[in-house]
């Protein structure tokens, strides 16, 4: 059940966090998936590192899962945009 749900925060997170970024790709449900779940272990690290200041990966709320997707999509904005 623990990846039922990790999954669907993932989905939920990317969704929410492709609304507020737009990045002109094209993902697809598997890559707003895994956007969301790799957003979910980048808010977990940030809030480790912003909190207590230990090193520690893993995975976070709601929030946090956004808002490490919304992290995610503005480092690809910011590569794409150095392409020509």
């Amino acid at each position: 059940m623990d990846w039922l749900g990790l999954i669907a925060i993932g989905l939920l997170a990317g969704l929410i966090a492709r609304m507020f970024i737009h990045t002109g790709r094209q993902f697809g449900c598997l890559g707003t998936i895994f956007l969301g779940v790799a957003g979910s272990f980048v808010g977990g690290l940030l809030g480790s590192l912003l909190s207590d200041g230990s090193f520690d990966v893993s995975t976070s709320s709601w929030i946090g899962s956004i808002v490490g997707a919304i992290v995610i999509l503005v480092v690809v904005r910011f590569m794409d945009s150095g392409k020509s």
